[in-house]
């Protein structure tokens, strides 16, 4: 057994390996909130990997998240009970999923159990949506498959600021936000989830209509940071947001994605402010 700061050190270590983008953001916050938006985000990003893997079948998918959200809603998460879940598919799964049990360790006491109820929410809505072949028909689908990926993202935000340091943020602006975020990987994606047979834009949508979403979700991200005053707490919603912002213009302007030089700059922009 890894002690408690090898543990930590391996969190951001996996954290980096996973998602760029938001390491940026967890690297800078001060070490309780690294540690706690840190271990949320590699609960969440666990759970994520099994709804979205190429080779699992539908129905194992369905059930690891749905046992995953059972064991998340235990007082004490059984790691040896995940361990056996997960152990058929284990050669599949990557590190981030493997190592669930860990991220829930890491996270700080006070706040662990309002993550796992988010990521226990996020498996339960995931399930579902595998169950529905992912397809999106309304803007009511639409508004329900980008609450349960990332909308509770900002949901359990929202939950951790409050716990640090009593910041009260709008839950509905924080779902927006969340939502806002994933709007634009759909944009980003759309060619790579159309080739693999997924399509999350409602019938009858065009391109023009997912933007119109997409912007609108982001401002209300924008109204969102604005309930914010801790500093720390700021820098890490805006370099999301702002990467997004450009991301969304990159792709109007028909581009595939910001360049590398662009996301740095960008960065560096918001921390200067």
């Amino acid at each position: 057994m890894l002690n408690h700061a090898k543990l930590q050190k391996d969190a951001m270590r996996v954290l980096k390996e996973t998602s760029r983008t938001f390491y940026i953001p967890i690297k800078l916050l001060k070490p309780t909130l690294r540690m706690a938006v840190g271990s949320a985000y590699l609960c969440m990003r666990a759970i994520d990997e099994i709804e979205d893997h190429e080779m699992l079948d539908k129905q194992i998918k369905q059930h690891l998240l749905r046992a995953a959200r059972e064991l998340l809603l235990e007082e004490n998460f059984d790691n040896t009970a995940y361990k056996q879940l997960i152990k058929p598919h284990e050669t599949l799964l990557p590190e981030v999923t493997t190592r669930l049990g860990d991220w829930v360790s890491v996270c700080p006491e006070g706040i662990s159990s309002k993550v796992k109820e988010s990521t226990s929410i996020m498996a339960g809505g995931m399930a579902d949506w595998v169950e529905k072949d992912f397809i999106v028909k309304s803007r009511e689908d639409l508004d329900d498959y980008t609450y349960y990926v990332a909308g509770l993202v900002g949901v359990m935000l929202s939950d951790i600021w409050e716990w640090y340091d009593g910041t009260v943020t709008d839950r509905s602006l924080a779902v927006g936000y969340g939502r806002g975020l994933q709007a634009v990987n759909m944009l980003r994606n759309q060619g790579e989830d159309a080739a693999r047979g997924v399509q999350f834009i409602p019938d009858g949508w065009t391109r023009d209509d997912m933007f119109a979403y997409a912007k609108d979700k982001l401002n209300q991200a924008d109204e969102y940071i604005k309930d914010i005053q801790t500093k720390n707490i700021i820098l890490f919603c805006k370099i999301p947001l702002e990467l997004a912002k450009k991301t969304l213009k990159a792709l109007e302007s028909g581009k595939e994605k910001m360049s590398r030089d662009e996301v740095e700059t960008t960065v560096e922009q918001i921390m200067k402010e």
